[in-house]
């Protein structure tokens, strides 16, 4: 009996920890919000002089990070909404909607009146009903200088039929926030975790809130169970059985002054409804099986058409507590909740054995202790790292993982092809962390994500297409020379004015700087 005293005293100890944490964060913030609130007033203003819906076609959008990219319930087509820009000086922030056309390879700008404000690393779900509906939650405006972070609470829907945004005003809902997870559960909307984040603070998030797509209403739930520490950038999947799943994610925490250390997330949760009493969640922590992702942040996620949890990318970091490092990754991993298995997802290659082979991979590669790596059916993923030299003379250091030939660590299929079959090694995407991933007619699209090379950071605005039935070889729609990307050094202040004019609704963004 003592024992289970003291544990439930020290459970509320570290509730009481984190609502004084919370409260010095938004007392800290709250003036750091105001400032921005005047800025996104202004963006505010010139939105509202759109009164008509104009759509355009248009080049594919400029490259741009933690946006979201869904595909349209009822049409052949992706969305894409939202994110932001950083040249090296200055941070772009985006409100802006672009449909992408499959099957006419099209690009449209859509203006529509009265969207959400300008925002980055929010949640977009589609729904099917009423023609279509897209709904968002939340995500940041950084200030210019990117030092300085609002973070919204809104909720909005796009009425994808009639071309309409909404804002769903309902009390009760998620502190602001962004790098939160949210899904479609039956008719709710469920949202997890997250952070916040002001110029010298942050907190990280593990609660769970539920929107009532019936009532309009929000509830916070309050599962039994040990589960998920605070985190951001988290899956956050819905299993066929009707379970939520929660992988990995990212968290930070202050170790001494000015040093924070970082933490990547592998664990694994389900968060499961309580049979007969609604509104009653447990949560249960489970140790699956198979060929498990490496610990990394960044990664990007999307469900396939058969309900597994597709996984891509990310980086694996090392820090010291001086420095960060970061191992850029574009392998694929495929989660089977009913199987509670993680399977490598590896491509077969094209068909034809006849295709000219790729330069270097004539020999088998050699690992660390001089020995040849792998064997008939058991090739690994191969490295090949190529420099692109930039406009200013930088040397970027592209490293590329190629999937082995054979289908071995697919997710399993009915049919299995013969080695004869099997094609040369591929290469697919560039390794990369927060791509925008949507699944259309069993196609997985992949957009954009970023890399580093040094202190410079590579944002991408490049397209590509998987066909998960077959699992061959990625396709290009829109490629992208990482080494032509403008970069801009701290010191050069009077150079971003023009860059706004190239950035996409330049002229606007380069309003940011009177804020």
């Amino acid at each position: 009996m003592g024992r289970k005293g003291k544990k439930e005293k020290k459970g509320r100890g570290a509730e009481k920890t984190a609502a004084k944490l919370e409260k010095k964060v938004s007392k800290r913030s709250r003036k750091e919000e105001e400032d921005l609130e005047a800025l996104i007033a202004h963006f505010q203003t010139l939105d509202a002089a759109k009164t008509q819906i104009v759509e355009t076609p248009c080049p594919p959008p400029s490259p741009r990070l933690h946006a979201s990219l869904s595909a349209h319930p009822e049409k052949d087509e992706l969305i894409l909404f939202g994110g932001e820009y950083f040249n090296g000086q200055k941070t772009f922030m985006y409100n802006d909607l672009y449909t992408y056309n499959i099957r006419k390879d099209a690009w449209t700008r859509v203006e529509i009146p009265n969207p959400p404000p300008r925002r980055c690393a929010h949640q977009a779900v589609v729904l099917p009903q009423g023609g279509g509906q897209l709904w968002i939650f939340g995500g940041e405006f950084a200030s210019p200088d990117g030092e300085q972070f609002y973070h919204y609470k809104d909720l909005w829907v796009l009425h994808l039929a009639t071309k309409t945004w909404e804002q769903v005003r309902s009390s009760g809902g998620p502190s602001g926030r962004s790098g939160h997870r949210m899904v479609v559960w039956k008719r709710q909307l469920v949202l997890f975790g997250g952070f916040h984040e002001s110029t010298r603070d942050y907190i990280y998030y593990n609660d769970v809130h539920a929107f009532n797509l019936d009532t309009f209403t929000w509830s916070k739930l309050s599962p039994s169970g040990a589960g998920p520490t605070p985190r951001s950038g988290c899956q956050m999947s819905v299993t066929p059985q009707g379970s939520i799943v929660i992988y990995g994610g990212y968290s930070k925490q202050r170790v001494k002054k000015d040093v924070d250390r970082g933490t990547q997330h592998s664990d694994m949760f389900l968060l499961q409804p309580e049979d007969g009493r609604e509104g009653k969640w447990t949560w249960t922590r489970i140790n699956p099986v198979g060929a498990k992702p490496t610990p990394r942040s960044g990664f990007s996620v999307a469900v396939t058409p058969n309900h597994q949890t597709l996984l891509f990318g990310g980086v694996c970091d090392e820090e010291e507590e001086e420095s960060l490092e970061g191992d850029f990754l574009n392998d694929l991993h495929f989660y089977d909740a009913a199987k509670n298995r993680w399977f490598a997802g590896q491509l077969k290659g094209p068909k034809s054995e006849k295709r000219k082979r790729r330069r270097g991979k004539t020999t088998e590669p050699e690992s660390a202790d001089g020995q040849e790596c792998g064997g008939a059916g058991a090739q690994g993923p191969v490295e090949v790292v190529r420099e692109v030299v930039t406009e200013d003379g930088t040397v970027v250091t592209i490293r590329q993982t190629l999937a082995a030939p054979g289908s071995a660590g697919r997710p399993p299929s009915d049919e299995e092809d013969s080695p004869d079959n099997a094609g040369g090694p591929v290469v697919g995407p560039s390794p990369r962390s927060n791509a925008m991933l949507a699944i259309k007619h069993g196609r997985l699209y992949l957009y954009g994500g970023m890399f580093e090379a040094g202190d410079r950071q590579v944002t991408l605005g490049d397209l590509y297409c998987l066909d998960l039935h077959k699992m061959q070889e990625w396709t290009a729609l829109v490629e992208m020379d990482p080494g032509a990307q403008e970069w801009l050094e701290d010191t050069d202040s009077e150079e971003d004015s023009s860059e706004g004019e190239s950035a996409e609704g330049g002229d606007e963004d380069s309003g940011a700087e009177a804020g």
